[in-house]
């Protein structure tokens, strides 16, 4: 990957290649546990299929026009687990369909270690009011 795009935020980066989207879904990871690639993914997953299925429960528009534009998803970098939590909030706060992924603690971290959220699928200029400055992982 360019290292240069490795610098732009999450908002940054839907304006330059995906404006065309108008729904989105925003994973945002700690980057303070170490956590392997393998590891990442795994709760990179988990956090994409939680927010969508609670959108697809209780925002079935949204869900909806998310699949149909083609689900785009972007993952981004947060600190540490009281910013991933604030995030949490501002999701509630906004009326976003979100998950809190909690690991179970069978490989690399302890269980219940808070790992990712994921936000979304909603509408580009809602999740970017609270994830748009964050930068991509």
């Amino acid at each position: 990957m360019n290292q240069h795009l490795n610098l732009l935020t999450a908002e940054g980066f839907s304006r330059l290649n995906m404006s065309e989207f108008r729904y989105k879904q925003v994973i945002a990871v700690r980057i303070d546990l170490g956590m392997g690639k393998g590891k990442i993914a795994a709760q990179v997953g988990h956090a994409a299929v939680s927010a969508a299925e609670e959108a697809r429960k209780h925002w079935s528009s949204w869900w909806k026009s998310w699949l149909k534009e083609g689900q785009c998803k972007i993952a981004v970098e947060v600190e540490n687990e009281p910013q991933l939590l604030k995030l949490e909030r501002q999701s509630r706060s906004l009326g976003l369909p979100y998950a809190l992924i909690h690991d179970r603690g069978l490989t690399e971290l302890p269980p219940d270690t808070i790992t990712c959220l994921g936000i979304g699928p909603a509408p580009s200029q809602e999740v970017d009011k609270i994830t748009g400055k964050l930068t991509l992982l």
